[in-house]
């Protein structure tokens, strides 16, 4: 049987509603801080979304600009589905204050252990949105993933990783990051770093990085690139081979 679950998240976003609305309810607003592609059709009340080989679509059960945008999933066979929810308030300062919520059923099988990485990657997620409004504000990035080999599936992945960023075992929030990457240097600063993931941001990007073993999959790279004209297909080319060099 399907297992319910909810995970909530608050958090203070340095922007007004406004902003805070385009970044959560547009399609070039979302992919700038989470994952895949995104097309939000409100006359519709669709919701489309990409990563690779899978597509899904969604029903926009809420759109209240600049205040509420929600949707849910259709329905899988075996009732699996998800639903999310933004509710965004103006704050002091001329911030937001965004409470999500993630709520739906899982695959059976799906135990508490799964459910906390779940839970942890959309802080990852939410800080990234963060670091979106406060840097790259009407800004919107092309995003950018690419799979590690599968042998880096293991723990001991993950410290090979931050070596090839030039960074400790044990980094830290602040850092200053420089590494080589398709022949170019990047530098930029240690903005996210947790033991399953790290942040580095640029003047042009916001580089993510996942260590996934928990989950039996292989670290991977999900990155949001301010540049224009970025060639979608050589950047995955450049960051695989970049992987498969650094995780080997």
């Amino acid at each position: 049987m399907p297992r319910e679950f909810e995970v909530r998240k608050e958090i203070q976003l340095p922007a007004k509603p406004e902003a805070v609305w385009e970044a959560v309810a547009t399609g070039p607003g979302i992919d700038s801080w989470f994952m895949g592609r995104h097309e939000v059709d409100a006359a519709a009340k669709r919701i489309r979304f990409s990563l690779g080989e899978m597509r899904t679509e969604a029903e926009i059960t809420a759109w209240d600009p600049p205040r509420r945008f929600a949707y849910r999933g259709e329905a899988a066979e075996d009732g699996t589905f998800d639903a999310m929810e933004f509710l965004v308030e103006a704050a002091e300062g001329g911030t937001s204050v965004l409470r999500f919520v993630h709520r739906g059923f899982a695959e059976d099988g799906w135990d508490d252990e799964y459910h906390e990485s779940y839970a942890v990657g959309w802080e990852m997620y939410l800080h990234t949105l963060a670091e979106l409004l406060a840097h790259f504000p009407g800004r919107f990035a092309t995003y950018v993933t690419a799979d590690g080999p599968e042998s880096s599936a293991s723990r001991d992945a993950w410290t090979k990783l931050l070596a090839a960023l030039g960074l400790p075992a044990e980094p830290t929030a602040g850092q200053e990051v420089r590494f080589a990457v398709g022949g170019e240097t990047v530098e930029g600063v240690l903005d996210y770093s947790t033991p399953n993931y790290a942040g580095v941001r640029t003047s042009d990007a916001l580089y993510r990085f996942h260590e996934r073993s928990l989950l039996g999959m292989p670290v991977a790279v999900g990155h949001h690139l301010f540049r224009p004209d970025v060639d979608e297909k050589a950047e995955i080319a450049t960051w695989s081979k970049w992987l498969a060099d650094a995780l080997s």
